[in-house]
């Protein structure tokens, strides 16, 4: 522990789980007081534990990102609490359906997109709102390898995280003269439950093959990409805006 956001407050979506929870922690072991948003309360709660465990500060709020009103009243919950918004991760995701395009049925489609997508932009317009009132602050949007390549079956999860890295560099262009940076992490392939999900459907051959496609031969660790995003978010990526941070195990220098 460096104290890298010592006094800060967080938001972190999808918090329940993977990533989301990694960061969470880290960014509480750090020094930020963090609230843990994610649809899945009870998920939510179980990070809280593991954040006050480790003597940090937390506490859960149910929230859908592809619902406005609800990432409205996660941020009114956070300044609330703790007087202001200093840093927000917009995490919260789902794998979408894999199928080929000619067959993926639109509702899944617009599922994937509304809660990958535009559940982002709506995190960004509520957090933007406080912290461009406030001058500052730090947002870092959780992208993917797959928001920089494609991948075949997946075409709302391909489309979602392309369509991220824009909305990052759009937000990082109208807020950053206004002293709020905004920027995304793009993980490559990482163990989490949402992969091991995706292991079930693709089964253990592919699902091991995916190690085989980054350079360092293995799958990535939530830690690892809690650690790109604690530094984002803290005073020592204070020059840092508008990028897409590859922590992808050399998945794109290949």
């Amino acid at each position: 522990m460096t104290g890298r956001v010592q006094g800060k407050s967080a938001l972190v979506t999808g918090a329940g789980s993977g990533i989301g929870r990694a960061t969470a922690v880290a960014l509480a072991a750090e020094g930020a007081r963090v609230v843990v948003a994610d649809v899945d309360l009870d998920g939510g709660e179980e990070t809280c534990a593991l954040v006050r465990a480790a003597g940090g500060e937390a506490f859960a709020v149910r929230c859908d990102v592809a619902r406005s009103a609800d990432v409205e009243a996660a941020v009114a919950a956070t300044v609330r609490a703790y007087g202001r918004l200093d840093c927000a991760v917009n995490n919260a995701g789902i794998e979408g359906v894999l199928l080929p395009i000619h067959e993926l049925p639109e509702e899944d489609w617009q599922r994937t997109i509304a809660v990958n997508l535009s559940g982002v932009f709506l995190s960004l317009k509520h957090e933007l709102a406080v912290m461009l009132s406030q001058g500052s602050g730090s947002i870092v949007n959780v992208a993917s390898v797959l928001g920089v390549v494609a991948f075949p079956n997946a075409a709302g999860y391909n489309a979602a995280k392309h369509g991220v890295i824009g909305l990052t560099k759009t937000a990082a262009l109208e807020a950053s003269p206004l002293g709020v940076r905004v920027n995304a992490v793009c993980p490559g392939f990482v163990e989490t439950p949402m992969a091991r999900r995706g292991r079930a459907i693709v089964g253990d051959d592919v699902y091991e093959a995916l190690a085989g496609l980054h350079a360092l031969r293995r799958l990535g660790e939530a830690d690892e990409i809690a650690e790109a995003i604690v530094w984002l978010c803290s005073d020592a990526a204070s020059f840092v805006t508008g990028s897409s941070l590859m922590a992808d195990g050399g998945f794109t220098a290949q």
